[in-house]
């Protein structure tokens, strides 16, 4: 990929608070999309607050094209039912990136991204410097649903081939 930026990778952490959509409980997974590409987690038997603690890994050609993600109760004999859906942009991510980091102290807090209307953070998000990386922790309330939340965390991976930022 000649286009490309370079790696995001999505540790998917937890969902908490999740639908009910069997009698007593669920067994969510979650489908990322971003473009053309798709990645899923593995299916989390029976709860409503699994702890999936996955890497799913997006290569990023275009930073404006919004991340979705999408949580589902796998059914065995009928389509699996949506438990909701959140969005959220990696630009100010990509910003904080592109400033530069080094004589940083660990655990610094390069950036703050306000929960608003339009994007579908439950709180506050920190861009911080971390073990000579940056990471962005999130905590996505889900929308199209009555109840639910997904913890994830942003951390960017230069590849040699690509363009970088």
């Amino acid at each position: 990929m000649e286009n490309m930026l370079g790696l995001l990778r999505i540790h998917i952490q937890r969902g908490v608070n999740l639908a009910v959509r069997d009698m007593r409980s669920s067994d969510p997974y979650l489908i990322v999309r971003m473009g053309k590409q798709k990645l899923k987690t593995r299916v989390v038997k029976k709860s409503v607050n699994p702890e999936w603690n996955e890497q799913l890994t997006l290569s990023i050609a275009d930073p404006n094209l919004p991340i979705l993600v999408s949580v589902y109760d796998k059914d065995t004999f009928s389509f699996d039912d949506k438990m909701g859906d959140a969005e959220f942009e990696i630009g100010p991510f990509i910003k904080a990136l592109k400033m530069g980091f080094q004589g940083l102290e660990d655990g610094a807090i390069i950036s703050k991204v306000q929960a608003n209307k339009q994007n579908c953070l439950a709180e506050e998000s920190c861009i911080i410097y971390s073990e000579g990386k940056l990471v962005q922790n999130m905590v996505l309330r889900l929308r199209n649903v009555e109840c639910g939340e997904v913890e994830l965390q942003l951390q960017w991976i230069d590849v040699g081939s690509s363009r970088g930022l």
